[in-house]
């Protein structure tokens, strides 16, 4: 098979992949606003989510599809711009994440969990999901990191990482969606 076939059918099996995941967040967050009735008992997203904060992080994580963007530009020009992008989109990645526990151990702090009522399961579902995702894209970047600087690439560099950099855009995308429905929304 040549080489532009098989990156083809290497970036459309990404997008494939991509595009299931797409619905199954999709799912998620109708499951999250069927579950808001205005009636529910306990804690709500109103009651318990603080919008401004989580917007901070959600700054944070748009930020790194703008660095990883720019480590896309410099991949084959420049190793030590690369470096120094990549390093700045799993900072970014993490710091998103670390917001994420604030919230997490916030709210567990106020007896809010995803046994608590309706509001907590669904919220603790949806972004656990979305926290898992972001998990996973932080550790196949620091693999692509590490593989492009021990020079283990080679010609695979481009493919792998314009998948991984889908993956990590698509993150972003959904965490669009997310923080629209569950801070935005519902928390108004």
């Amino acid at each position: 098979m040549s080489k532009p076939l098989l990156e083809v059918k290497i970036r459309l099996a990404v997008v494939l992949f991509l595009v299931s995941e797409f619905f199954f967040f999709v799912f998620l967050i109708v499951a999250y606003i069927y579950s808001q009735p205005s009636e529910i008992q306990g804690p709500t997203a109103q009651s318990s989510l603080v919008p401004w904060k989580t917007g901070i992080y959600t700054v944070v994580l748009l930020s790194s599809s703008v660095t990883i963007f720019m480590a896309e530009r410099t991949l084959v020009s420049s190793r030590k711009r690369f470096t120094a992008w990549m390093a700045a989109t799993i900072l970014l990645g993490a710091v998103f994440l670390f917001g994420e526990m604030r919230e997490y151990s916030g709210l567990l702090h106020k007896d809010i969990s995803i046994s608590r009522n309706l509001f907590g399961s669904t919220y603790f579902t949806l972004t656990g999901f979305h926290a898992i995702h972001v998990t996973l894209g932080l550790l196949m970047l620091l693999t692509l990191l590490a593989l492009v600087l021990s020079e283990k690439l080679g010609e695979k560099r481009e493919t792998s990482f314009k998948a991984i950099s889908y993956y990590w855009h698509f993150v972003d995308i959904v965490w669009i969606m997310v923080f629209s429905v569950v801070y935005l929304w519902s928390a108004r």
